[in-house]
């Protein structure tokens, strides 16, 4: 017989009508010894299992059968009549797959009972199992899927960029070492530094905060890349906004300017909400209402204007609004809430690196749509972004969301070798360490751009859920790294 999802026989029942058919999953419930409510992750839905009683069900095997518990179930599919669902299964042979240690669940979110996120964290390892969680990894995994098919439909190479490297890409320094020293016993040279030429790579390795710099070197050959794959930071920053381990994905393109940089960079995001709303329907209605009652508990000046849906379209429907790092600051300076100090962080003028509440503020009050701020101070930007020709800015972009801030960071990269190496000075990044980047500014140099989409803020958007820990399986942060 065939092996049949739950997902299979709702979206495509009228073939299976009246089929046997054998199914597998986990009960959701279980009611008056008649009625078994089965999921197996495929979907968000239960589809409903009639027990059959002419078919003789022993009493100790019904026992057996409680929430959590694994089944296979054999049986006819029938038009439902029962409101709420078009066909149920009448089974004809229950086998119960695994232990299901019902005392013990009890002590567990998997109780039939609402759970704070923060209990639901702490048990990450059973989560997976729970509508709301269940709901946001479905999301994370179709959205992950558009992004390799919006860069593979525009003709970009999808390359696999080191995880250990040498290269500190944003020069912060907040990266986590790698080493295959026994910590008790660290070598050191004449100097008393640690001798990191004993080490296994025989030099000073870390875990990566970007792929960029790598990517670049594969886009002077390869013309469209991109990069999609874990990164680190070593930022002792405990908030709703910070990982220590997190989904990158980086595009670089040969040729293009800031703005086909922010083009390309609206396209993409557009092309990916799309698809969540066009394949995650029953999901994101989930979502969708949990978003509304959430809503409904904040003080009224709280709420979001929009549901969570109806965000996602409004995004994809207007134009991002554009605007230069200059203006935003004017407005920003004029705005009510610098001048009567209600801010957290307030702003003292042109050169300032602007907050979240700020960024924020921009989208959601000023603007209300997502907005790309371009042209920063040299000062508050990485080395590698091109220098402006008045000397002050740095053709960089960063794209902002409602609810999120910055979702996306960006620029046109440095192309001329002569001012990268003149950035690289100013700013202390060793030239020789980098020799190989610089190497790509030497032979056939391009205007080229790029950007960072971390994919966890991306999925915190579509999912409308506010601690950036609830959207990765199995979140890092500073003193936690269970599982």
């Amino acid at each position: 017989m065939k092996k049949s999802t739950i997902n299979d026989i709702l979206t495509e029942y009228k073939k299976v009508l009246h089929h046997d058919l054998t199914l597998y999953g986990w009960v959701k419930a279980f009611r008056s010894n008649r009625f078994i409510a089965l999921n197996d992750g495929s979907t968000l839905n239960t589809i409903q299992i009639v027990v059959n009683p002419e078919q003789g069900f022993s009493e100790d095997l019904l026992k057996m059968i409680n929430i959590g518990s694994s089944l296979k179930i054999t049986g006819e599919v029938v038009e439902s009549q029962g409101a709420g669902q078009t066909v149920e299964i009448i089974a004809n042979k229950i086998e119960i797959l695994g232990d299901n240690l019902y005392d013990e669940l009890q002590k567990t979110i998997l109780q039939p009972k609402k759970h704070s996120l923060e209990k639901l964290r702490e048990e990450a390892h059973l989560r997976f199992r729970t509508n709301l969680f269940g709901a946001i990894f479905r999301v994370r995994s179709a959205v992950s899927f558009a992004i390799h098919e919006y860069f593979r439909k525009n003709q970009f190479n999808y390359i696999h960029t080191p995880i250990i490297t040498g290269a500190d890409a944003e020069g912060a320094g907040e990266m986590f070492g790698v080493t295959a020293f026994d910590l008790n016993e660290v070598p050191r040279n004449e100097a008393g530094e640690v001798d990191f030429e004993q080490d296994f790579f025989a030099r000073k390795t870390s875990l990566t905060v970007s792929g960029q710099l790598e990517a670049e070197t594969a886009m002077m050959g390869l013309g469209r890349v991109y990069t999609f794959g874990p990164t680190f930071r070593a930022e002792n920053s405990n908030t709703t906004r910070h990982l220590a381990e997190f989904w990158m994905v980086e595009p670089e393109v040969a040729f293009n300017n800031l703005e086909d940089n922010i083009d390309l960079a609206e396209d993409f995001l557009k092309y990916v909400i799309q698809y969540a709303l066009d394949n995650c329907k029953d999901d994101l209605a989930f979502l969708d209402a949990r978003f509304a009652q959430e809503q409904k508990q904040k003080p009224e000046k709280d709420r979001a204007k929009e549901g969570l849906i109806e965000k996602l379209e409004n995004v994809i429907a207007k134009r991002f609004k554009r605007v230069s790092y200059s203006e935003a600051i004017d407005i920003l300076m004029n705005s009510k809430e610098n001048k009567k100090g209600k801010f957290k962080y307030p702003l003292e003028g042109w050169g300032a690196d602007l907050k979240s509440e700020h960024e924020r503020f921009l989208v959601e009050k000023h603007f209300g749509c997502p907005v790309v701020l371009f042209d920063y101070p040299k000062e508050i930007k990485a080395f590698y972004m091109r220098l402006n020709d008045e000397g002050k800015t740095v053709a960089a972009m960063d794209v902002l969301f409602p609810g999120i801030g910055e979702i996306i960071g960006g620029s046109q990269r440095e192309e001329r070798l002569a001012v990268l190496k003149e950035k690289m000075e100013l700013m202390e990044v060793d030239q020789k360490e980098l020799y190989w980047y610089l190497d790509t500014r030497k032979f056939g140099s391009v205007p080229h751009a790029g950007f960072g989409l971390g994919l966890e803020r991306l999925i915190l958007f579509v999912t409308g859920m506010t601690n950036i820990r609830d959207v990765i399986p199995f979140p890092r942060a500073p003193k936690s790294a269970e599982f």
